[in-house]
């Protein structure tokens, strides 16, 4: 299968699945699990999406600034920190980590 092949049979797959979504009865989404797990997928996404950046290197897992960066993200977030200081200050853990 060609590139443009592939690009296309994924955007109709993507289509079908947006139809598929659009088309679910109201009455099964107002169900308190549902709504639960519609409100939690994002989070776990994102999570993944986080790990995946920080840990992983091609095929391979590595610890390394990153991952220090990461851990000053999770204590100011704890510290009820503003998101700019936990952004600026993760970066400034991550730099001092690459520099030592």
């Amino acid at each position: 299968m060609s590139l443009w092949g592939a690009v296309l049979v994924a955007g109709v797959g993507c289509y079908l699945l947006k139809l598929v979504g659009l088309s679910i009865p109201a009455r099964v989404l107002e169900r308190p699990a549902v709504s639960r797990v519609a409100d939690l997928i994002p989070v776990a996404l994102l999570a993944a999406l986080v790990a995946v950046q920080v840990v992983g290197d091609g095929r391979s897992l590595v610890a390394d600034a990153r991952l220090a960066g990461l851990g000053a993200a999770v204590v100011l977030l704890v510290l009820r920190a503003p998101f700019l200081l936990v952004v600026f200050g993760s970066a400034l853990v991550a730099a001092l980590v690459r520099l030592l």
